[in-house]
């Protein structure tokens, strides 16, 4: 538990900073840092830190050798070389400490149609307690805080003894490769705290996730002779019911799994875009949708991936067209394995102990059906991986919002987490 001294210097440096943490976090959700667009965010944030005197280092996917890994993922529709990386480092001085990674996205979803938000996706506004914007929950909140507990910590007059990582990543919606990439450039530490919008509790199981897109092609007719044709998007209605009926079939072997056996249904399949056709007045000759499927972790990537392809292969016995036209399964974005927090690391001893003291009350722990990055971390490079932060409401929906008294009760807990687990200097 962390000393209660310390906690209250630390409690009123985060008081005494939260209306300067709320507008930084205003300024995060103004930068509209879509896929492929986070650039000027990135490097916005590159200058906030370097102004508050860390080593900042400013990298591109480019720049490390992505392909190399056997847990890249391949990007979908962006540029490696324009997806900016920053990791802003804090060396301690004498460092007889742990060391930290605390990591937090800054990619976003698409907003949709901005006339079906209350308030404009990229306005920042704040009301009765609320900041609102697409971001603000998922998950630009968390890394207000992670930035905010260190400044809560110099302002509060104490200094980690170990060395502290706070990085800012691409790519966490669709393939995970910012999170590889700071690994492959080197960066390591005793733990890794990533606060992604958990309301308070601690991630103690994701499951993973498979991108894919399905393409069929056909031959346009006149819609009044349509029975002469084909009907690619008739043909992939066709293939998206076997691949529900496929995900029934996974959440029965769910059941079996160790961690999500009592978690109803924790597959889930959803067909996101779709593409297709030219004319209404024509049979459609072409029609393409991009999947998403959920594995749990003791499932293979490899093995879902068959499961999907003989799922597609089966369904083209239904159909006249697609038993002689076999649709084409591109594999793209996620090939995201689940990750499992074992229970009992000293890293999660003293989050808990930092959240009793912040919040009064135990940390609860929860389980996730969809992925974060927390995976390289725990399950590749074994280092404690902590999925813990604020939180709000409307991740990936209109209303995007993110609770501001959690947030910083959130953030007190993280810088206190900080201090007792690198120690500090000046107590």
């Amino acid at each position: 538990m962390p000393d209660p001294a310390i906690l209250d210097r630390l409690r009123a440096a985060v008081d005494k900073n939260f209306e300067a943490q709320t507008a930084f976090l205003a300024d995060l959700v103004r930068f509209p840092s879509l896929r492929g667009r986070e650039a000027p965010l990135q490097d916005w944030f590159a200058r906030q830190m370097a102004a508050r005197g860390y080593q900042v280092d400013r990298y591109t996917l480019a720049d490390v050798p992505l392909e190399n890994h056997e847990k890249s993922a391949p990007m979908v529709d962006a540029d490696p070389a324009a997806s900016v990386q920053v990791v802003a480092t804090k060396r301690a001085g004498n460092p007889d400490g742990r060391s930290l990674i605390v990591q937090g996205h800054i990619d976003v979803v698409p907003e949709g149609p901005a006339e079906m938000w209350t308030h404009p996706p990229y306005g920042g506004v704040v009301r009765d307690g609320w900041l609102y914007g697409r971001g603000a929950n998922d998950m630009k909140a968390g890394v207000s805080a992670m930035v905010f507990a260190m400044d809560a910590l110099r302002d509060a007059g104490l200094t980690p003894k170990g060395d502290i990582y706070l990085q800012t990543v691409t790519e966490e919606e669709s393939t995970g490769n910012g999170a590889l990439s700071t690994l492959l450039r080197g960066y390591r530490a005793d733990a890794c705290l990533i606060p992604e919008p958990t309301a308070g509790t601690i991630t103690r199981a994701h499951t993973g996730t498979l991108w894919f897109r399905i393409r069929v092609r056909g031959v346009p007719v006149h819609v009044a002779v349509a029975d002469t044709g084909t009907n690619a998007i008739l043909s992939v209605m066709h293939i998206i019911q076997a691949l529900q009926q496929h995900t029934v079939a996974l959440n029965e072997r769910a059941k079996a799994d160790a961690n999500f056996a009592a978690v109803r249904n924790p597959i889930k399949f959803n067909p996101g875009i779709i593409r297709g056709g030219d004319w209404a007045s024509s049979t459609p000759a072409w029609c393409e949708v991009d999947c998403r499927i959920g594995l749990t972790p003791s499932m293979e990537v490899a093995e879902v991936m068959r499961g999907v392809e003989k799922a597609v292969e089966e369904a083209r016995a239904g159909d006249a067209f697609l038993a002689n036209n076999p649709p084409e399964i591109t594999w793209h974005g996620f090939q995201a394995d689940g990750y499992v927090l074992e229970p009992g690391s000293e890293a999660e001893r003293v989050l808990a102990g930092a959240h009793q003291s912040a919040f009064g009350a135990p940390m609860e722990e929860r389980l996730s059906t969809a992925v974060n990055d927390t995976r390289y971390y725990g399950r590749y490079y074994a280092m404690p991986a902590l999925c813990y932060g604020p939180g709000g409401e409307g991740n990936h929906g209109f209303d995007e919002r993110t609770n501001l008294a959690l947030l910083k009760t959130t953030t007190l807990s993280m810088a206190a987490f900080i201090a007792d687990w690198c120690g500090v200097e000046g107590a």
